[in-house]
Parts: C-alpha cells; structure tokens; sequence
C-alpha cells in the first residue's frame, strides 16, 4: 500500500460517506431505519445499499480520473465492513447502548428533542456527532482494507 493510495481511497469515502448519508438517504429511510422490527431493519438495509454504491461510485470515479487500480476483492472486503458497520450503528439502538456502556450516555442524549419544548436537534446532538464519528473510524479502516 502506498501512502498516497491510502490517502485518496480515505478522501473518496469520506466524501461519498457525507454525499451518501444526506443527500442519497431517503427521508423515510432516515426516519424509520432505527425503529424495531421488518420496516426498520428493510429501510436501514436500503439506506446502506445506497450509501455502499455511493461509495463505489466515488471510487471507481477515482481510478478513472487519476488511473489509480485498486484490486476487486480488496473493495468488496472494504466495503462489506463498512455497510456492516453502518447498518449495525444506524439500527441505533446498538450505538445508544455502547454509548451507555462506555459511559457516553448524557453525550449521546445531548440536544434530543424533548416533549413540550421546542428544541433543534438540527443544529446538531451527541447521538448525531457519535454516528458520524463511528461512521468516519469505520471509513478509516474501509481505506486500510481496501488499499492494503
């Protein structure tokens, strides 16, 4: 593995990450892909089909523009990790309980919404920066695998 590899292959995820998890995911796959049962774990498991194409869109969009080959079984490994990791942390209820585990439970409440008060989650939550966070180690370890 090159460190430039390495480098472009982490830049290409990060970006399809960000593109793929707000602007390709639907609102009803946002909303419900936390929520238990068949409906959750459908809309979580299509949110991630989108977001890994996403990502070998981006790639594949890297090896075409800077000629740059990155071997077949190395991107589908990477990217099977990452959409597992993915799909196991948007399910939410495994994120809010490792981060109760861990002692981050007040972090991953952090600006919630709460009955009778007129909050903006939008502005940003501890639920919100811990996704993202995991997400974004994960990415790390996707461009290992994949440019290893």
């Amino acid at each position: 593995m090159t460190l430039a590899t390495f480098a472009a292959v982490f830049a290409a995820l990060y970006a399809a990450h960000s593109f793929g998890d707000h602007w390709v995911q639907t609102h009803a796959q946002a909303c419900i892909k936390g929520t238990p049962g068949r409906t959750g774990r459908l809309a979580c498991a299509r949110h991630v089909a989108t977001l890994t194409a996403t990502k070998a869109a981006f790639l594949l969009a890297l090896e075409l523009a800077t000629g740059a080959r990155l071997h077949p079984a190395a991107v589908l490994a990477g990217l099977a990790v990452d959409a597992a990791s993915h799909y196991w942390a948007d399910r939410r209820t495994t994120l809010a309980a490792l981060a109760e585990r861990i002692g981050k439970g007040d972090f991953y409440r952090l600006g919630a919404p709460r009955p009778g008060r007129d909050d903006a989650p939008h502005l940003g939550t501890g639920a919100y920066a811990l996704d993202q966070s995991w997400h974004i180690g994960w990415l790390f370890i996707t461009a290992l695998i994949i440019a290893a």
